[in-house]
């Protein structure tokens, strides 16, 4: 009982201390440690190096290129101005009236193509700014319409979304970007309708009650360099002003737009079609792992559609990117710190599973499995990504340390490990959205807002509505299995 309180004695340090700032790259292995040294039967250095730096080794050699690829193809679409013409183009066509709505499809479109939140925050923020100022609605709904667009459906539930969220389930799932699509979409169009309402009833209220705009200014500093420590710690390079200047004319939208659609269909070209009529018979081999292309064709897909788009992205836009390989640069040093975070939350778990007294939790969780695997799926996930707060994290933790039970779990009731996989998706997004999320902490920082002032409707669009589609997800799955 003691090596319980002990484990959570760790994850109350983790949470506290990464809500204070502290990097996760010390706050993962030192708490760990904790958790290893309070269960009184765990060697410290051989729970360092021998289960936390594996797990994130391993995390690091599995996943690294799909961070890498899409930290440079996001990269690229900041510098070319192709992100905010894509955003400018949607909101001039469905007009100030529709504010809410223009935002959110802005943000999906460019998150469902690969573009990082944080590069999607910064580039759509200063235009949604000026269209609620012209459409008088409150500011404090600014972070909550960006979060539904860029935090959501497009993260877990849209089929083929090249998000790390959808990558992380493939190897264990032996399953595609494109799992469960029928169920994929009734899921995020849930998230996207309930939010989009929710948002709207706000916003007639707000002007019922004439609340408008809000006269007051942004306190301080400007919001970048209220962000700035933050983003940095993330890896991600932030220049001095909301909106880089980009050389040139920006792009037209179809142009814009194109890398983006590329993603997602060369995605699905590379994985029904192209890799399937690959002789990868040599992968049984030991030293390709002794693995089958079932197992890897999901990564393979992503990482060569996101590297054909970025080859089509620079094409179209040489003339206004003023220095590719700068740009090349930047995306790369930006996928590093991410990657180790993630991984390291990876390693914390890894310790956590391997304590002795950890057996009891697996058990618990595993009681319920054993008759519902999808409600354990889901709740194992979305508690642990809230714990974390990182939903690729939490993920992350969930499948190394129960990953094979549940597989089994799945097999023995008959359920599609399709359907394993969209669940595991969805599952992240919920509580991985509470207050000290980093996304949730840059994005309020951002719009120069506080947590009092407009996380509410953050947690009702990116908490509350997600765990309702979840919860249909797994009554669906479960009355009807996966489409």
């Amino acid at each position: 009982m003691f090596g319980i309180f002990g484990i959570l004695i760790a994850l109350v340090t983790l949470i506290y201390f990464a809500y204070r700032g502290v990097s996760v790259l010390i706050l993962a292995p030192v708490t760990a440690l904790l958790a290893a040294l309070l269960s009184g039967d765990t060697p410290l250095l051989g729970a360092y190096t021998q289960t936390f730096m594996r797990a994130t080794g391993n995390f690091i050699a599995q996943y690294f290129p799909v961070f890498l690829l899409g930290a440079i193809f996001g990269k690229l679409m900041d510098d070319s101005g192709s992100a905010q013409a894509t955003a400018e183009w949607i909101i001039k066509r469905l007009g100030r009236e529709n504010a809410i709505l223009s935002v959110v499809l802005s943000c999906a479109i460019l998150t469902y193509g690969g573009v990082s939140l944080f590069v999607v925050a910064f580039a759509v923020f200063p235009i949604a700014d000026a269209l609620f100022r012209q459409a008088d609605l409150p500011k404090r709904l600014i972070p909550a319409t960006i979060a539904l667009g860029a935090f959501t459906f497009t993260m877990t539930a849209l089929p083929g979304t090249p998000s790390i969220q959808n990558a992380i389930p493939m190897p264990f799932y032996g399953t595609t970007a494109f799992a469960a699509p029928g169920l994929g979409l009734i899921t995020g169009a849930i998230m996207l309708l309930g939010g989009q309402m929710w948002l709207s009833r706000q916003a007639a209220r707000a002007r019922a009650l004439r609340e408008g705009y809000g006269a007051k200014e942004d306190r301080g500093d400007s919001p970048v360099k209220a962000v700035r420590e933050y983003a940095l710690g993330e890896g991600f390079d932030i220049s001095e002003t909301p909106l880089p200047a980009h050389p040139g004319q920006p792009p037209h939208f179809l142009v814009a737009v194109t890398p983006v659609i590329l993603v997602i269909v060369l995605n699905f070209v590379f994985l029904e079609v192209v890799i399937p009529a690959l002789d990868a018979s040599y992968l049984q081999q030991e030293k390709y792992g002794s693995t089958t292309i079932e197992a890897l064709r999901g990564i393979w897909a992503i990482i060569c559609a996101l590297v054909a788009s970025i080859l089509v992205l620079i094409a179209l836009n040489w003339h206004r990117l003023s220095d590719c390989k700068q740009s090349l640069g930047d995306g790369a040093n930006a996928s590093v710190l991410p990657i180790f975070n993630t991984a390291s939350q990876v390693g914390f778990g890894a310790v956590i599973a391997s304590l002795g007294t950890f057996v009891l939790v697996r058990d618990a969780i595993l009681s319920v499995g054993r008759t519902e695997p999808l409600i354990s799926l889901a709740l194992s996930v979305n508690v642990l990504a809230g714990i974390t707060g990182s939903a690729s994290g939490g993920m992350s933790i969930a499948l190394q340390t129960l990953g094979s039970e549940y597989v089994a779990l799945a097999r023995d009731a008959g359920i599609s490990l399709e359907l394993m996989h969209r669940v595991t998706t969805v599952a992240t997004g919920g509580l991985d959205t509470l207050p000290h999320n980093g996304a949730v902490i840059t994005l309020l920082a951002i719009c120069g807002l506080t947590h009092r002032e407009a996380y509410f409707d953050i947690f009702i669009v990116a908490v509350v509505i997600p765990l309702v589609a979840l919860a249909v997800l797994v009554a669906l799955g479960s009355l009807i299995g996966t489409f």
